[in-house]
């Protein structure tokens, strides 16, 4: 399938896999890569030298494509900005603010640059800023989210704008895909279905509350001090929200999210730890490499859009 995103980022697949912190290292975003779509590695709040070790061991593994995600909040976003350059990243998405003060730079070097918004007046600015295309990403995503669904930004966003838009959160399948389409999207974003990715370093634990996860398991912790982040019901979310109601100060409820992605990533823990999905999360049912969860999604997103009901 050709679209304006494949034959800007060179791909196969008009399919990007989101930069989840402490889950999209090298060996997801190769493998995603490797099956036709982008793979993203998340730099999150990595130091620049473990950046620059993620990409060099994705490019060992497959001479395909592959991004990085630049959260614009992280202390070393400034270095990982300079890393990103001289190791000529292709792609570079970036999150948590305005990449603006590295656009420049990253033009020169022949980035291409793809922020995330959640707004339609921050893809205006960031098409405005120079970018190559946007992400409008809906409140169904895992993570921090904004307020706006998916289903209402992505035509909002497409609207207003004359670079390609990248629709994500809600989407984890070939209907996903199809209905993007629909909506003007000239390719998607999946973060939580390629968590379950056979090649995804993320804890057996983590994957299986994925797998088990129902339509009404996804909270959102957050809402009181202006942060909201999508994730499943644990025993961390259900005394968060209720300190949250009970009104208790935003550093009392920080100090409790501490470290809590990595305990539930790395370590398991999805009793106090983090479990960040979407709310498609009801939605996915097993384990598969990247190259079937791609290649059973094109089949699908193919068939519907040619009017073939996808058996």
């Amino acid at each position: 399938m050709k679209t304006k995103i494949t034959e800007l980022l060179q791909i196969e697949a008009p399919i990007i896999q989101g930069g989840m912190a402490w889950v999209a290292e090298h060996h997801l975003a190769a493998a995603v890569s490797a099956a036709g779509g982008l793979g993203i590695i998340g730099a999150a709040n990595a130091p620049a030298d473990w950046v620059r070790g993620e990409i060099r061991k994705a490019r060992e593994v497959t001479d395909r494509p592959i991004g990085v995600n630049v959260m614009l909040l992280s202390p070393y976003a400034d270095e990982v900005a300079q890393v990103l350059v001289e190791e000529k990243v292709p792609v570079i998405t970036t999150g948590a603010g305005n990449p603006g003060k590295y656009m420049e730079m990253w033009k020169s070097a022949g980035c291409k640059v793809i922020p995330v918004v959640a707004s339609v007046a921050l893809a205006r600015m960031m098409e405005r800023g120079g970018a190559d295309a946007v992400i409008a990403e809906g409140t169904e995503s895992g993570g921090h989210i904004g307020a706006s669904t998916t289903m209402t930004l992505v035509p909002q966003v497409v609207d207003v704008v004359q670079v390609p838009v990248i629709a994500a959160g809600g989407i984890g399948d070939g209907r996903g895909i199809a209905a993007a389409f629909m909506l003007g999207a000239d390719a998607v974003q999946l973060g939580t279905r390629f968590v379950v990715a056979k090649e995804s370093i993320c804890h057996e634990n983590y994957k299986e509350r994925i797998i088990k996860a129902k339509d009404i398991d996804s909270a959102v912790t957050g809402r009181s001090h202006g942060h909201p982040i999508r994730q499943l019901r644990n025993q961390m979310t259900k005394e968060y929200l209720k300190k949250e109601q009970d009104g208790v100060p935003f550093e009392e409820l920080e100090l409790m999210t501490v470290g809590a992605l990595r305990n539930a990533v790395v370590d398991g823990d999805v009793k106090h730890g983090t479990i960040m999905a979407g709310q498609i999360a009801g939605m996915i049912k097993k384990e598969q490499t990247c190259q079937e969860m791609i290649d059973e999604m094109m089949k699908e997103a193919t068939a519907l859009l040619q009017g073939v009901r996808y058996e």
